[in-house]
């Protein structure tokens, strides 16, 4: 008898005891590292929403720092409990590199809307020129973004490949310079035609007067005159009054006898007048 209760104590000492209190640890270690894991992802949301970066983008991020920092505690538990993490460790890893293979694309743009939402290159109403579309953005998502095109087609373009490629934002300034380029003819007059063009700009009012507009001639071409001419306006009446500014000038142009060329070539053909002369 007294051998069965020395026997059952040391099994109660050996392996009972030692056990309930690595469970309890476990769980210790479980319970804690989830309320730790919690305060650093509202930790980092909060950070991320002071710096008005996109909600989406703040919430996905903060799942996913959870979602890591969770895996790690329910390791470090089964650890404590004598559980051999390393075949675990074995599988996430390979798990993980199953999934980073097939979703290689989709975690590219989304690094790069990351990236795209700290570095702020443009926002959402922008109109920028990025993958070789041209379009007001409408939303940017966590792997792609939506832009708008002129004919008001929806476009959504990977976030990969707009941060792989060049970005002109056309709405990151107030102002805008409209390059434009006015041909006249050799035969007529270049200061009337230089004062036409000042004329016509002069009765814009949207056209700014700082930076004051300039006009300069640019090229003797080969069958016109070219002016290059620089107005400054505000980047929202860009398009309107690049067009008018066309269509006045070229009325000015007709009313004053102001020829606007078109290509042209001259061809010189020269007779040779050939005598025979015939012998007998």
């Amino acid at each position: 008898m007294e051998s069965f209760l020395n026997s059952e104590t040391d099994y109660l000492n050996l392996y009972i005891i030692p056990w309930g209190i690595n469970l309890v640890l476990a769980l210790v270690i479980f319970i804690a590292g989830r309320w730790i894991a919690k305060v650093i992802r509202n930790l980092v949301k909060r950070m991320m929403k002071k710096a008005n970066m996109d909600e989406m983008l703040t919430s996905f991020v903060g799942n996913i720092l959870y979602s890591a920092l969770l895996v790690v505690v329910i390791i470090a538990a089964l650890d404590q409990l004598g559980v051999n993490t390393s075949s675990i460790l074995a599988l996430f890893a390979a798990a993980g590199l199953a999934v980073g293979l097939a979703l290689k694309d989709s975690l590219s743009s989304f690094a790069a809307g990351v990236m795209l939402v700290i570095f702020k290159p443009f926002r959402a109403g922008d109109f920028i020129e990025a993958a070789g579309i041209t379009g007001v953005v409408e939303q940017l998502r966590i792997f792609s973004t939506v832009m708008r095109t002129g004919d008001n087609r929806e476009i959504t373009v990977p976030n990969s490949q707009i941060y792989g490629g060049t970005i002109v934002n056309y709405s990151a300034r107030d102002t805008r310079r409209i390059d434009m380029t006015f041909g006249i003819g050799y035969d007529d007059d270049i200061k009337k035609a230089k004062a036409l063009i000042k004329e016509a700009m002069n009765e814009d009012e949207r056209i700014l007067k700082d930076p004051e507009p300039v006009i300069l001639l640019m090229e003797l071409a080969d069958s016109s005159i070219n002016f290059a001419v620089r107005p400054w306006v505000n980047s929202g009446d860009y398009w309107v009054v690049r067009g008018d500014l066309m269509e006045k000038v070229k009325e000015k142009f007709d009313a004053n006898d102001i020829s606007i060329p078109y290509p042209q070539r001259e061809v010189h053909q020269y007779v040779h007048n050939v005598t025979e002369a015939t012998g007998t």
